[in-house]
């Protein structure tokens, strides 16, 4: 259970991107009769357990939230009602590809309390400090200060890198907001699906 939520900023989306980063997200329900509270249903209590430890208690949109342990044993996609920006009440994620800890790579997740830095992969190869300057200008997302590309291999056909931002909150705005956005390139059949998740790193 996620209580805390900005009523106007949060939608099951958002929530997804944040919590996907401790364990697989099944579905997401926000309650009607408990204004800015949802319930999140994970793959296993071991997801649920990451979640409570590093999110609980943690700024998000001026808000502290406040994550537990539901008396729940799954999400029931009942009372399905409109969100503030007109989305649904409930989603169902089981079947996404954005869920992290089901494919052999699983073991490359970076579990970590939320910090000031995100770490970001699968970006377009050509995508460039100020595309991603405008990217959060676009979609409202807090500007990072500081930016750092990995050096890729010649045979990469994507970028990875680090963002710092002022401060631990900013940053998690920026990964709730802009995390699973997708970039079509010209002469790129596929749209490449930005991920970010915190790094360990503290600063740049």
């Amino acid at each position: 259970m996620v209580s805390g939520l900005h009523p106007n900023n949060m939608n099951c989306n958002r929530i997804f991107n944040l919590f996907c980063l401790y364990g697989n997200v099944e579905k997401v329900k926000f309650m009607k009769s408990v204004s800015g509270t949802a319930l999140v249903e994970m793959a296993d209590e071991y997801a649920v357990d990451r979640a409570v430890t590093h999110l609980n208690g943690t700024k998000v949109f001026g808000k502290k939230i406040n994550v537990c342990v539901s008396r729940q044993q799954a999400v029931i996609p009942s009372h399905v009602f409109e969100l503030a920006d007109g989305s649904s009440s409930y989603q169902d994620f089981s079947l996404t590809r954005n869920n992290r800890f089901s494919s052999l790579h699983s073991h490359r997740n970076i579990i970590q309390p939320p910090t000031a830095v995100l770490h970001f992969y699968n970006a377009p190869p050509t995508l460039n400090q100020q595309q991603l300057l405008n990217f959060c200008s676009e979609h409202n997302a807090p500007a990072f200060t500081k930016y750092k590309v990995f050096d890729a291999k010649p045979s990469s056909k994507t970028l990875s890198g680090l963002l710092e931002f002022d401060c631990k909150a900013a940053a998690v705005e920026a990964l709730i907001v802009l995390n699973h956005h997708q970039f079509r390139i010209a002469g790129s059949y596929n749209p490449f699906t930005i991920k970010l998740c915190f790094s360990t790193s503290t600063h740049l």
